[in-house]
C-alpha cells in the first residue's frame, strides 16, 4: 500500500500568485531581451574586433578602446558632453523645481497649466528640435532673433557660431527636461507636511528660510532620482544635437553620441563604435551607482 502525498492548497495557490506576474511581464522581457541585451551583448563581442563585412571580423582585442580614447575629436566630445550634460541636468532641475512651486495645488487652472507645461515631454525629441532650429533660424525671420530685433539686437547666429552651438542646444534640452522633472518635484511636494508650513509663518520666518529648512528636506527622495535621472541623460544625448546641429559647426557641438554614430555609420568603424559605447555603457553604470550611494547617504543622514 503506497500513500500519496498531496500539497496544501494554500501552495498551490502561492505557486500560481508567483507565476502570474511573469506571465504578464514575459511580453516586455522578451522585447527587452530580442531588442536590447542581444544587441548590447553583441555591440561589447564587437568592440574587440575588426569588423569587415563580407570579409570577416579580426580580433584585435583592445585597439578599438585604445584608438577610440585616443582621438582628440573623441575626448572634444566627451568634454562637450560633459558640459552639456551638467549644464542640461542641473539647469533643468532648477527650472523644473521653479515650475513644481509656482503650479503646485489643487485649483483646475493649474492643473491645465502643468498639462500644458508638461507637452514638450510627451512630443517626439526630434519634433522639437527642429521647433527650436526654426526659432534659432539666423535671420530676422526668425522668431528670437525677430525679437531681438525689436529690442535693436542684430541677428543672431546662435547654431551656426562654434562659441554658441553648444549653449543653444543646452537652452533646448533645459526646456525639454524641466517639466519631467517639475512631476516628480510636484509628487515630493505633495508629501510635505502644511502644519509646518503655518507654524512657520506664525513665527516670520522667511521664504528662503521656508524653502531651505522645510520645503528642500521633505522632498530630498524626490530630488535623488530627478538628479539620478538627469545624470543618466545627459550622458546620452544625441537627438537634440543630431537635429539642431548634427555635431557642427566644426565639431562644437560634437557629443559622446553623435561620435559613436559618426563612426559606425559615416566611417564604417563598427569595432570603434562599439568601443565608444561599451565605454559610455560603463561610465553610466558607474555614475549611477555613484549618485545612488551618495543619495542614500544623503537619506540616512
Amino acid at each position: 500500500m503506497t500513500a500519496t502525498v498531496t500539497a496544501p492548497a494554500g501552495r498551490r495557490g502561492i505557486g500560481r500568485k508567483a507565476v502570474l506576474p511573469w506571465l504578464f511581464l514575459a511580453p516586455g522581457l522578451l522585447l527587452a531581451v530580442v531588442f536590447k541585451f542581444v544587441p548590447m551583448g553583441k555591440g561589447i563581442w564587437l568592440s574587440f574586433f575588426k569588423v569587415r563585412p563580407f570579409l570577416g571580423d579580426r580580433w584585435i582585442g583592445l585597439d578599438n578602446y585604445t584608438r577610440v580614447l585616443g582621438d582628440h575629436r573623441f575626448q572634444d566630445a566627451v568634454g562637450h558632453t560633459l558640459v552639456l550634460g551638467v549644464g542640461i541636468s542641473l539647469g533643468a532641475i532648477v527650472v523644473g523645481f521653479l515650475l513644481a512651486l509656482l503650479l503646485e495645488g489643487q485649483a483646475r487652472s493649474l492643473k491645465i497649466l502643468r498639462t500644458a507645461v508638461f507637452l514638450p515631454v510627451v512630443t517626439a525629441t526630434a519634433v522639437v528640435g527642429e521647433l527650436w532650429r526654426l526659432m534659432y533660424y539666423p535671420t530676422s525671420d526668425g522668431l528670437i532673433n525677430n525679437a531681438l530685433g525689436l529690442l535693436g539686437l542684430g541677428p543672431a547666429q546662435f547654431l551656426d557660431d562654434p562659441g554658441t552651438a553648444l549653449w543653444s542646444t543646452m537652452v533646448m534640452g533645459i526646456w525639454m527636461g524641466a517639466p519631467y522633472n517639475m512631476v516628480i518635484i510636484l509628487a515630493g511636494l505633495a508629501g510635505v507636511d502644511r502644519s509646518q508650513y503655518e507654524a512657520a509663518a506664525m513665527d516670520g520666518v522667511t521664504l528662503w528660510q521656508r524653502l531651505r529648512h522645510i520645503t528642500l528636506p521633505a522632498i530630498r527622495p524626490a530630488l535623488g532620482i530627478v538628479l539620478t535621472l538627469a545624470a543618466i541623460r545627459g550622458l546620452r544625448v544625441f537627438t537634440e544635437v543630431y537635429v539642431l546641429t548634427g555635431g557642427g559647426p566644426a565639431g562644437s557641438t560634437d557629443v559622446w553620441m553623435t561620435r559613436a554614430y559618426t563612426l559606425g555609420f559615416t566611417r564604417n568603424d563598427i569595432g570603434g563604435a562599439s568601443a565608444a559605447s561599451v565605454v559610455l555603457l560603463c561610465v553610466t553604470l558607474l555614475l549611477t551607482v555613484t549618485v545612488n550611494h551618495f543619495r542614500k547617504r544623503g537619506d540616512v543622514r
